[in-house]
């Protein structure tokens, strides 16, 4: 009897195995077969021994190796900081014919009442190039030779948090990765000691929130890692009080040695990553503090940034509240950026947020100019200075515009302006890029593109192509099909690349 059930136990055993074996053979042989698979994920499966953020060759030659993306969230006024519209002026509380509008929808304004809302901004012209800037960009407009200008942008997402999410995954939808996310994925960092991604955020926050760093179905390696403004740059950074660093690496290793066992068992790389992560933490221990130092920067390079600045009082600026520091914590993620540069991270997000003037415009879009221009103007001086703006790609964009109507509230007069992804204006700097060139143009209102549409993939192609990164080629399979950041459009603009 016994002898029986050592028998049976042993037929189920063997049947049991030699299935998922030759089951799994099977299935090798078909995907084999799928030229749609992709390489990525049989490399996720490889041993744990390999750095996920390890730097990777690109698809072709490469002008950019790091990427500041200045994400300006809630939508600045294009027709009050870059795009000078005389006739907005000329015929300011007039309406517009419905078939301007008919097919447009808008958050809040009400198109068949609403009149347009000229700007009180004096513009000019700067540079070599004669790049037209308001009034309220007085140090920005210094750079502008070494600007790409693009007025003719254009989203079909018209609220918040689904056009942020369109500008920074390529589509408006929950759980896809980010640009930062896909740009480490295909390239990976030349840090060994901190993310190959990381936000930056100042003011009272996006309403994106922490879906606008996300890696999505990709490793959660290539997510984006939040530095703080204040406290320790990364939570729990620091040991607890008690534990020695010998003991801390005690625990890692105890800990990669718990992982790597699971690992070997069922081969699931969100293990190979987590290992990867616990260890990222502990080098991240001693490279934080030093990044974060400011120490060595001479008074010159502070005071050029804004460090010390005084921070006005934001006004009727709805959420931002004098204690964020809004000015100086701004001013301090741009050095930040430039250092993590200098250090091997491949992309940084700086957000600032809101810019979601629906009234009280005049004022309030001079507060958050005040915020922004003085630091990114350093910024792209202080890069190229260093000889880095060549190699290093900085974004100024938002998730849309503003209207050229002026935002018709019951019983008030209309002094803000509503969101507008019809047209709207975006800046780049370095990076292989065509400084002193104005891309596109829009209409005499501002209203719709005139000439030369981009649509958000295109930029997302751009930006991938200058990283050697053919986005038709950076995908990933995901329940049976294969995700790009691009989605199913996408053209590199040729005429922005120097």
């Amino acid at each position: 009897m016994q002898d029986l059930d050592f028998f049976q136990r042993a037929r189920r055993e063997f049947l049991t195995t030699s299935a998922c074996g030759l089951g799994g053979i099977a299935l090798g042989a078909a995907l084999a077969d799928d030229e749609l698979l992709n390489a990525a994920t049989v490399a996720e499966t490889q041993p744990d021994t390999s750095n996920p953020l390890a730097p990777k060759d690109p698809h072709h030659a490469s002008r950019a190796k790091a990427c500041i993306f200045i994400f300006m969230a809630g939508g600045p006024s294009q027709l009050d900081l870059f795009e000078h519209k005389p006739q907005l002026n000329v015929h300011h509380g007039d309406t517009l014919p419905k078939e301007m509008h008919k097919d447009l929808r808008f958050a809040f304004l009400k198109p068949d009442t609403a009149t347009l809302l000229g700007s009180p901004r004096r513009f000019s012209r700067h540079g070599n190039c004669g790049m037209e800037f308001s009034d309220l960009l007085p140090q920005l407009s210094t750079c502008a030779d070494d600007l790409v200008k693009i007025r003719s942008i254009h989203s079909e997402q018209f609220n918040h948090h689904p056009a942020q999410l369109m500008m920074q995954c390529g589509v408006a939808r929950f759980g896809m990765p980010t640009m930062g996310s896909w740009v480490t994925y295909g390239l990976g960092s030349e840090s060994d000691n901190l993310p190959g991604y990381v936000v930056l955020s100042a003011g009272r926050g996006s309403s994106g929130g922490a879906t606008l760093s996300q890696s999505g179905f990709l490793s959660s390696t290539y997510g984006g890692v939040l530095f703080r403004n204040e406290g320790e740059p990364v939570l729990n950074l620091t040991n607890p009080a008690g534990v020695s660093r010998q003991q801390q690496l005690r625990e890692l290793a105890a800990m990669r040695e718990l992982n790597q066992s699971r690992y070997q068992e069922v081969h699931d790389p969100k293990i190979a990553a987590r290992i990867e992560s616990y260890e990222l933490a502990g080098r991240m221990q001693l490279a934080a503090p030093e990044l974060t130092d400011l120490s060595t920067e001479t008074q010159q390079t502070l005071d050029a940034y804004g460090l010390i600045r005084d921070e006005p009082d934001p006004g009727s600026m709805g959420g931002t509240l004098p204690h964020l520091k809004t000015y100086q914590a701004f001013s301090r993620n741009c050095l930040l950026a430039r250092r993590m540069v200098e250090r091997g991270v491949r992309f940084i997000n700086i957000i600032h947020a809101s810019w979601d003037q629906h009234e009280d415009l005049d004022t309030n879009l001079a507060y958050n100019a005040g915020v922004v221009d003085q630091p990114i103007a350093a910024l792209i001086k202080d890069l190229k200075q260093r000889g880095m703006l060549d190699e290093t790609l900085v974004v100024w964009g938002s998730e849309f515009g503003r209207t050229p109507l002026g935002e018709n509230k019951a019983g008030a007069a209309a002094s803000g302006r509503d969101h507008h992804p019809s047209c709207f204006t975006m800046l780049l700097a370095g990076g292989g890029m065509k400084g002193g060139h104005s891309y596109g143009e829009s209409d005499e209102f501002g209203f719709h593109v005139a000439q030369d549409p981009v649509h958000i993939n295109d930029l997302h192609a751009t930006i991938l192509h200058q990283f050697g990164l053919d986005h038709l080629r950076l995908t990933h399979r995901f329940q049976g099909r294969d995700f790009r950041l691009t989605d199913v459009g996408g053209e590199v603009i040729e005429d922005w690349i120097a």
